[in-house]
């Protein structure tokens, strides 16, 4: 694709006041028509426009110049720009390739089994298909449907894996988040634990209450101690 001259008419302007360059070669350089750059001359075309260089830009240099004035039917030549800029991409559906194409109801109801919380764009966008015919596969009717086998999109070549992450990890944003903590792995507030320590018990680590052991027994009486002694000892004595 030829890289398009920026600025016609402020080129022209600079080269009709700058040079020696005739009409008709302006014209043909700047795109313009002949009588449009003698009105530039006259001042009746582009009257409130300012002169831009085309050298100190990189599309004409001073020998191409020189060159054009020496001789009138000489056409200027643009230069070669010295950074290329890359066309943007148009937005659109994924491309598929002909031979795979009929992999894509497979991979569609793939994703449908397996991804339940992708939005149709994703799956559009992704595969390379159309809503109605991810309607038709979720709903059976498409016309193939006997034959229809879920499969990965990855292992058919229609996404990449990487792509594939990127599109779950959207549509898991706006998925309901699932409980985190299970009964009996939830930590007590300070409250629920004092009134634990005060009911007897201490609280492990896990917040759970657990039997507090006596610091220490019950006081001993000697004198019941002795007593029970010499009844142990009567009662030898009469065995004998």
């Amino acid at each position: 694709m030829a890289t398009p001259l920026l600025m016609p008419k402020a080129t022209a302007v600079w080269l009709v006041d700058n040079t020696a360059l005739s009409f008709e070669q302006i014209a043909a350089f700047c795109g313009l028509h002949p009588l449009e750059v003698q009105g530039v001359a006259d001042g009746d075309v582009a009257s409130g426009i300012m002169g831009v260089n085309p050298i100190q830009n990189g599309q004409l240099t001073r020998e191409e110049i020189e060159r054009g004035e020496a001789d009138t039917n000489y056409r200027l030549k643009l230069s070669e720009p010295k950074v290329r800029v890359a066309a943007p991409k148009r937005k659109g559906p994924r491309y598929t390739p002909i031979s795979r194409r009929n992999e894509r109801p497979n991979a569609i109801k793939w994703l449908l089994r397996n991804h339940p919380e992708m939005k149709d764009a994703q799956i559009m966008r992704l595969v390379g298909t159309t809503k109605s015919t991810i309607d038709a596969v979720r709903d059976g009717a498409h016309w193939n449907n006997a034959n229809i086998v879920p499969m990965d999109p990855v292992t058919l070549g229609l996404a990449s894996q990487i792509d594939l992450d990127l599109e779950v990890s959207r549509a898991s944003k706006g998925a309901p988040a699932g409980e985190v903590a299970e009964e009996g792995t939830m930590l007590l507030t300070a409250e629920e634990a004092l009134a634990g320590a005060n009911r007897g018990g201490h609280v492990d680590e896990d917040g759970q209450p657990t039997e507090r052991r006596p610091e220490r027994e019950e006081e001993i009486d000697a004198d019941s101690v002795f007593s029970k002694l010499k009844s142990l000892r009567n009662n030898d004595a009469d065995d004998e």
